[in-house]
């Protein structure tokens, strides 16, 4: 959050114009297309402060015209869009294995090819990694690093989004990460969960829009969980709500990187998957795994869900095994939160189809039917690329303010 300044009691009007244009850019990012009647109702400011703001915008090429709205009976109104392809977005997501960097403009619109490297996040110089992997990245774009408004990085862990620290992973010394990278860079950094971010891609772009109360669940090397409560995020106490990997599903287990056993993830993580089919093999059960797996090119986990997508049965076998764990979390979640809707995203989406089925069994022995038939269980569409969504979403949460001053 920015600090507001006061003057004799009132806040800077400099300030005050920044804000506003912060939330007309929002607006219209999260929207597309509107009015000035449609912003001024929206953000509760009068038409021609919207009408002036909306000006200043265009000149600062941030704000474009596109055309004229229908009416409902007298002057057709003006509609106003971000304008494509002028002012840039850096969206990247990590996870603990691999991450991923594109370059978006404010209209959604992707300008550059998706770049995916191999960078372990316990890694001593993952963070000098990522900040060359960013610096060269948009080098190499050809696009103009002065139209950039800022880079979003969604990421596992402990994520304090108002402190700008990991406490899981990327050490900066102790200091703000988010600043150190931003530094490194010089260009504005946000940073934020990567659960939390895709649910706000949900959120905004996906099957959550304009519903209030949705858990979005993260299937990927563990499961994470965003939370969509009244129709925002939300974080909890300390900023760290919805830790779903760590619930205690069974009383034993294996060891889970937390430190405790019988964690949902030492049960139901695609890591955990990858793990049971690497064992499976060597066993000697039969799939086509057993060649597939030696394609060194692509991670264990996207090949287990690729096989089971293709019919694999032994892959099939060990994705239902874990949706019917994740299907028995999501049975106290239910309890708990009574959610309108559940969905199934980030990486594991791809095989949502057969992680509903389990989830739905699993639901059917542990949760109560009057909570459980109101909740509608969902597949993601915006599957894998939802992590790099939120994370330009993210940026606009924060309305490239450094571009607007």
């Amino acid at each position: 959050m920015y600090p507001t300044v006061i003057a004799y009691g009132k806040e800077d009007p400099k300030l005050r114009a920044v804000r506003l244009k912060q939330r007309i850019l929002k607006e219209l990012y999260f929207d597309k297309v509107l009015s000035c009647a449609d912003l001024s109702l929206r953000i509760k400011k009068s038409l021609p402060i919207v009408a002036k703001t909306i000006n200043e915008l265009i000149s600062e090429k941030f704000v474009t015209e596109v055309g004229q709205g229908p009416s409902s009976g007298g002057r057709r109104p003006l509609m106003y869009s971000l304008k494509p392809h002028e002012k840039l977005i850096v969206a990247v997501a990590m996870d603990q294995l691999a991450t991923r960097i594109v370059i978006y403009d404010l209209m959604h619109n992707q300008l550059t090819e998706i770049k995916t490297i191999e960078l372990k996040l316990d890694d001593p110089k993952a963070l000098p990694e990522l900040i060359k992997l960013i610096d060269s990245y948009i080098s190499q774009s050809g696009l103009a690093k002065e139209n950039i408004i800022g880079i979003g990085i969604s990421m596992p862990g402990f994520v304090d989004v108002k402190k700008g620290i990991n406490y899981s992973f990327l050490d900066a010394g102790g200091k703000s990460l988010q600043h150190y990278i931003a530094q490194k860079i010089d260009l504005p950094v946000y940073i934020d969960n990567d659960s939390c971010l895709i649910a706000l891609a949900e959120l905004k772009f996906g099957k959550a829009r304009n519903k209030q109360n949705v858990m979005v669940i993260n299937v990927a090397w563990g499961v994470g969980l965003g939370m969509i409560l009244n129709g925002e995020i939300f974080r909890g106490h300390s900023g760290f709500a919805g830790e779903f990997s760590h619930i205690p599903t069974s009383n034993e287990g294996r060891l889970c990187s937390c430190g405790k056993r019988g964690c949902l993830e030492t049960e139901a993580s695609l890591v955990e998957v990858a793990r049971k089919a690497i064992e499976g093999i060597k066993e000697g059960r039969v799939s086509s795994l057993q060649h597939d797996l030696n394609d060194h090119s692509k991670l264990p986990g996207d090949l287990v869900m690729e096989a089971a997508n293709k019919g694999d049965q032994f892959a099939i076998e060990l994705l239902s095994q874990a949706g019917y764990s994740i299907g028995k979390g999501l049975a106290v979640l239910i309890h708990i939160i009574n959610p309108s809707a559940i969905i199934l995203s980030g990486r594991g989406a791809v095989v949502g189809r057969i992680l509903s089925a389990s989830i739905q069994q699993s639901l059917h022995k542990y949760a109560i039917p009057r909570l459980a038939e109101s909740t509608e269980l969902q597949v993601s569409q915006l599957g894998s690329d939802a992590a790099l969504i939120g994370s330009a979403a993210l940026v606009m949460e924060y309305a490239g303010k450094a571009a607007l001053t």
